[in-house]
């Protein structure tokens, strides 16, 4: 008996490292670790042509374990796979939020250089209150049957939500309560369902102590990802992260709301120690804010190149593994290519907040964007360097005030707590004569 039922559902928090970049140093990341329970999905689309590849983080007993997806299409053989780990958490860890540290220039050096000029359900009422028993009775054909790596595999088609709901529980797979009211709309809509459970025997050969992310492949005008089964037995508010690989333009969800997180803002220096926290509690209250129904765009870049990079582009052996089935290996060598472009969306929700599937669409926008934080470091020369180094240590609190606000504002923090840890204390007496601060 399968004790327990995912649906859907498959997340990681992985060590900081320092990366030289163009325009500052890269000093941490907000990769998928920093959630207890996310899941990962990563969609390859271009025109009808999509491939869906899904990272589950199961710690449960293997014998347990069972995934049910609606696919627009039966699938066959040829159209599953069995992915590897380690390019989730490559692109997860190339499109992670990211902190950048800066230091201040020497104002005097800096005068010398100016001068030089320079994303519905129906009530509709099943055929029968009395189960059937047989497959057919059930209204549940299985289309096709694989086992694909360490997974069995099932293809079904269903007429009746309760019937199917009935095999699956005759099959062994404990079906959370709520699953039949879950299952119609798909069926209404003529979708196939896609079955896994593990194959024991399969996944001892792979001497592995995790499962392996499934992949598949289909052609539908539909640009979705189901979302509604997971939340069935789901516990409190869910976290997902798609990763959207297409050719053109940035992805945004058409039936709910797709903004852009907060970025490009200042923070004091000791979040560089706390940016894990950070992130979260920022993620968190800009979340609550939008009452839990948006999505979030994280991050969006072409594929080729980053700046500043929180870890390498994908290399096309690992783009053509997620299923970018464009390259061209003529033109692209090596990291990645300027004709794959990575969008990484992020929402935390419900049963109320999304009540439906997340509905996609590839958007004309190629404006790169990323969530990136910064932290300047003051410059440690002396105020009597030059009138200009009077003037920055002037405009010193100021600005670290500024920074304070910023974080108190991102992550709800107590100000009074960050000055504290900045160690702000008073705004210093200005050294200006009187004449020059007459119209400041």
């Amino acid at each position: 008996m399968l004790r327990f039922f995912i649906f859907f559902l498959f997340i990681s928090f992985s060590s900081s490292s320092v990366l030289f970049a163009f325009c500052g140093f890269f000093v941490a990341k907000a990769d998928a670790s920093l959630y207890n329970s996310a899941s990962r999905v990563v969609l390859v689309r271009d025109e009808n042509r999509t491939v869906v590849s899904m990272m589950n983080d199961y710690k449960g007993e293997l014998k347990d374990f069972a995934l049910v997806v609606p696919v627009p299409v039966v699938l066959t053989r040829k159209q599953i796979n069995v992915g590897e780990s380690g390019v989730f958490d490559h692109l997860d860890a190339f499109t992670a939020p990211r902190l950048v540290e800066y230091h201040d220039s020497d104002p005097c050096y800096r005068l010398y250089e100016n001068e030089d000029g320079v994303v519905k359900q129906e009530s509709v009422k099943e055929s029968s209150s009395e189960t059937p028993k047989s497959p057919k009775g059930l209204g549940v054909k299985v289309e096709a049957s694989y086992t694909v790596g360490e997974y069995d595999i099932k293809i079904l088609s269903a007429k009746y939500s309760n019937g199917l709901e009935t095999w699956l529980r005759q099959n062994g797979y404990r079906i959370p309560e709520g699953a039949s009211k879950a299952l119609q709309p798909y069926i209404r809509q003529k979708m196939k369902f896609f079955v896994a459970k593990v194959n024991l025997k399969e996944q001892l050969k792979t001497g592995l102590q995790f499962l392996r992310p499934l992949q598949f492949a289909y052609e539908s005008e539909k640009f979705l990802l189901p979302i509604r089964l997971g939340m069935i037995n789901a516990k409190g508010e869910q976290e997902l992260l798609v990763y959207v690989l297409t050719k053109k333009g940035r992805v945004e969800t058409t039936n709910y709301r797709t903004v852009k997180l907060p970025s490009d803002v200042e923070v004091p220096e000791f979040v560089i120690q706390e940016f894990k926290d950070f992130y979260r509690d920022m993620f968190t209250r800009q979340v609550k804010k939008e009452n839990y129904r948006v999505v979030f765009t994280e991050y969006f870049w072409d594929m080729g190149w980053c700046d500043p990079c929180a870890a390498n582009p994908l290399s096309q052996q690992e783009l053509k593994s997620l299923g970018v089935f464009w390259l061209n290996e003529q033109e692209n060598k090596g990291f990645g290519g300027s004709n794959v472009k990575v969008t990484r969306l992020h929402l935390r929700y419900n049963n109320k907040t999304f009540p439906e599937d997340l509905m996609f669409q590839e958007t004309s926008d190629t404006a790169n964007f990323q969530g990136r934080y910064i932290v300047r470091h003051p410059w440690k020369g002396s105020p009597n360097a030059c009138s200009e180094a009077r003037l920055y240590f002037d405009n010193l609190y100021t600005l670290r005030e500024g920074r304070a606000q910023n974080l108190s504002m991102l992550t709800g923090w107590d100000i009074n707590e960050i000055r504290k840890k900045m160690n702000l204390g008073e705004k210093p007496i200005s050294k200006k004569k009187w004449y020059e601060r007459i119209w400041e």
